[in-house]
């Protein structure tokens, strides 16, 4: 999720950790633990000059369950060894520093894994990107009342039973949340379900996941053999059928489907993309279809999309810069929000 969420949430790690012993140093060591994964987007440039290598490199082995427990014990320690002297010696434990490291890592990979991007829990032994779509990379339902509650807390003593309640509604609010986003997400299923059996529609996979900032409206595509077809359905909606479909061409032909790095974004898309011709340009337009188009009626401004080139033997990509919406496709999102009436 956003980076504000991973720090709120690494934070009540700390907490849990440490609290009671170092008071709110503990929320910022939680806080560091939890933005440590995110690290990956720097150090991926580091390693490799390819902007497709570099895409795919986020949320890999630094997401994975095997480097939150190798970082818990290396954190852990360090942490310790830089802690532990002068008028601080002895006031904690090295097992202290890495259960909350542990915790701080394991839950921002937990976190990652709900949400649509695709977390490589099982580096270095699969790159299956896990990801099970109940929620939004950012949602202020999620991280306003954690964040609250965590602001709260900071200003009881460290034993105080007042910071251990506030901790406690923090996890349970959130919790609770995550849990109704996942209701909502095998209800938003069956309807994507139903919908295109109603409308004869002859999908191979379909997938679907909730829009940015909400989890009541929810944005699904299906693949069929030659196309995509793509549709929303609002929790506040009279219907209970997607009520339009878009209908997406793959255009895989226009690249080589053979080729490596082409291969490499469909994983990366879990198999939802598309490519456009760019006009006056040998260059391709590469969709991820997982994320909505910005304009309804612009075919080619999708939230996730950029132009890839020939490098060499090599297929290379521009960076990655989006575009943000304009008055009337938000005032379109928040109206479709609302539901159907």
């Amino acid at each position: 999720m956003d980076s504000i969420t991973q720090i709120v949430l690494g934070a009540a790690c700390g907490e849990a950790a440490l609290g009671k012993k170092i008071g709110n140093k503990a929320l910022l060591f939680g806080a560091i633990g939890g933005t440590i994964p995110d690290l990956d987007v720097f150090t991926s440039r580091w390693i490799y000059n390819n902007e497709i290598d570099i895409m795919s490199a986020h949320r890999g082995f630094s997401h994975s369950i095997v480097f939150a427990i190798l970082g818990a014990f290396l954190f852990g320690w360090l942490t310790h060894k830089l802690y532990d002297w002068g008028k601080r010696k002895s006031q904690t434990r090295i097992k202290d520093w890495i259960w909350l490291f542990f915790l701080a890592l394991i839950t921002h990979i937990l976190l990652d894994s709900f949400t649509p991007y695709g977390t490589q829990i099982f580096q270095p032994f699969s790159n299956f990107r896990f990801a099970t779509n109940n929620i939004s990379v950012a949602d202020p339902s999620y991280t306003v009342p954690f964040l609250l509650c965590i602001i709260v807390l900071m200003f009881f003593k460290r034993r105080s039973y007042r910071r251990r309640l506030w901790l406690k509604l923090a996890f349970g609010i959130s919790s609770l949340y995550m849990l109704l986003t996942i209701g909502n997400k095998i209800y938003i299923n069956s309807v994507f379900a139903k919908s295109l059996v109603n409308d004869n529609i002859p999908y191979i996979k379909f997938q679907t996941q909730p829009t940015i900032l909400n989890n009541v409206l929810w944005y699904g595509i299906a693949e069929t053999e030659n196309e995509y077809y793509a549709g929303f359905y609002s929790i506040l909606d009279n219907s209970t059928k997607v009520e339009e479909w878009e209908i997406i061409p793959k255009n895989h032909d226009l690249a080589d489907s053979d080729h490596e790095d082409i291969k490499t974004l469909a994983w990366f898309s879990h198999g939802y993309y598309n490519f456009h011709p760019i006009e006056d340009s040998t260059n391709l337009q590469y969709n991820d279809l997982r994320y909505l188009m910005i304009d309804q009626n612009e075919e080619r401004s999708y939230v996730f999309s950029f132009s890839i080139y020939m490098d060499g033997e090599r297929y290379n990509a521009e960076p990655f810069v989006g575009q943000p919406p304009s008055e009337d496709d938000l005032r379109y999102f928040f109206k479709r929000i609302k539901g159907i009436k």
